[in-house]
């Protein structure tokens, strides 16, 4: 079964500190007024035009075997091949920040106005990485109402292009999802349209489950780091 989710915009406006933070602004350097005037402009052309939507759908551990085979051109070892089969539930995912606010970054940058573009560019990024966590929690919430889910239960995302898994497995993944009933395309070399959208699998489970060292070879090409991030929120919020 498919749930489409209709997230409200200010439900998932970005923090003024998370858009600093992914324009490289320190957490103690306090922005100049032009970088402030930018910050506000940003911010209310995101809650403006920003449509969320994200999608998700119940899979077992034989079904996204499949999925994540894809076109076999994964890592031989990774971690998400060794943690899903752990996993009390699995499902797959998609959410975006909608094709607007996209299409106004392209244009700004067109219009060579660069810094309202690159801000408006991280407000937009972070914007989608909280529709996630938005579908995240709407998925809990199911399991939880279901009987699948107790305190104990944590849920981690996994992303074709990272960890190991080709950013091919998108086409699998999309196969099985529909994500173009939410308004996202899969291009013919694998990137999201609109840009400003997520998708893979929510992986659930006990937070132990998603442990594991980050010295892949393919770790140490990984600009952000997310995973980490994440599992730290995990097990704090565990304790």
């Amino acid at each position: 079964m498919q749930n489409v989710i209709d997230i409200p915009a200010n439900a998932v406006l970005p923090w003024e500190d998370a858009v600093l933070s992914a324009l490289g602004y320190g957490r103690s350097k306090e922005p100049d007024p032009r970088t402030r005037e930018l910050l506000n402009a940003a911010s209310e052309q995101y809650r403006n035009l920003a449509l969320p939507k994200g999608l998700y759908a119940a899979s077992d551990t034989a079904a996204f075997a499949e999925i994540y085979k894809g076109e076999g051109r994964n890592e031989p070892v990774s971690p998400l091949q060794e943690i899903y089969p752990r996993a009390d539930c699995l499902a797959l995912f998609a959410v975006t920040a909608g094709g607007p606010v996209s299409i106004r970054i392209q244009e700004l940058f067109a219009q060579r106005e660069f810094a309202l573009g690159a801000v408006l560019d991280a407000t937009a990024s972070e914007g989608a990485e909280l529709a996630a966590e938005y579908l995240e929690k709407q998925y809990m919430q199911c399991l939880r109402d279901g009987g699948q889910a107790d305190p104990k239960t944590s849920i981690l995302r996994y992303s074709p292009g990272y960890c190991g898994w080709d950013l091919t497995g998108q086409r699998a993944l999309f196969a099985a999802l529909c994500p173009e009933q939410i308004g996202i395309r899969l291009s013919a070399s694998c990137l999201m349209e609109p840009v400003k959208s997520i998708s893979g699998v929510m992986v659930c489970g006990p937070v132990e489950i998603h442990d594991f060292d980050n010295n892949y070879s393919f770790c140490e090409q990984c600009r952000t780091k997310g995973c980490r991030t994440r599992l730290r929120d995990l097990r704090r919020a565990a304790q």
